[in-house]
């Protein structure tokens, strides 16, 4: 027993002595993250741990100081690399969930993006304290399509938050950046504020059902 206590510490030494060496910078739309291996070996089939392997078959290029650059909005990475370091969804106030389940997907991590669809569910299905239900939706679009979209929002959807999710992952593109649009509707408000119905209401719904 006390042999095998030792082999078995011996083993953990190792592993933490390797995993230490074997740190990774990551360029996420301008900002640096510091990490492991390890940490994103919490999921092998993801986006992030493919694209540090020595024989990668993801092409990616370096800043000056060696750094992974991935055209993606660093304040919704943070959850997705916290994740990948302690296995519990953190997201801070003020951010969508939906803008954490946009690069969950984008970097291909199952068990992250189930979490944060469960989260939503329940964040769409519990009414609030004074008795009325938010309902969010999502709408993705071009950069050039910003304006139009929100100025013709009505019907009670209220815009919420902008998410710049990047472009395509190709370097040196012209494209014009990806948006997610958060808006969101107030339901069971009370007797003589009813929001009447119509078509752009319909139209953001079947939109936002994409979800």
């Amino acid at each position: 027993m006390a042999e095998d206590a030792v082999n078995s510490f011996d083993n953990k030494q190792t592993i933490l002595k390797n995993g230490n060496k074997q740190w990774v910078k990551l360029n996420v739309g301008g900002t640096c993250f510091l990490t492991t291996k390890t940490t994103l070996a919490r999921d092998p089939n993801s986006f992030l741990y493919r694209l540090v392997q020595e024989d990668s078959d993801l092409i990616s290029d370096k800043d000056e100081t060696g750094a992974y650059l991935i055209d993606r909005d660093p304040t919704y990475f943070s959850p997705v690399l916290n994740y990948l370091r302690h296995g519990k969804l953190v997201i801070n106030k003020g951010l969508a969930e939906e803008g954490v389940l946009e690069e969950a997907e984008f970097y291909n991590i199952a068990e992250l993006i189930k979490l944060v669809k469960e989260r939503i569910y329940h964040r769409d299905t519990q009414p609030s304290k004074d008795g009325k239900k938010h309902v969010y939706r999502v709408l993705q679009c071009h950069e050039d399509e910003l304006t139009q979209m929100v100025s013709t929002m009505s019907d009670g959807w209220k815009f919420e938050q902008l998410v710049n999710i990047g472009s395509q992952y190709n370097y040196g593109s012209d494209e014009h950046a990806e948006f997610l649009c958060v808006v969101s509707r107030e339901y069971g408000v009370p007797e003589g504020l009813e929001v009447e119905h119509s078509d752009r209401g319909k139209v953001l719904q079947q939109k936002g059902s994409r979800m």
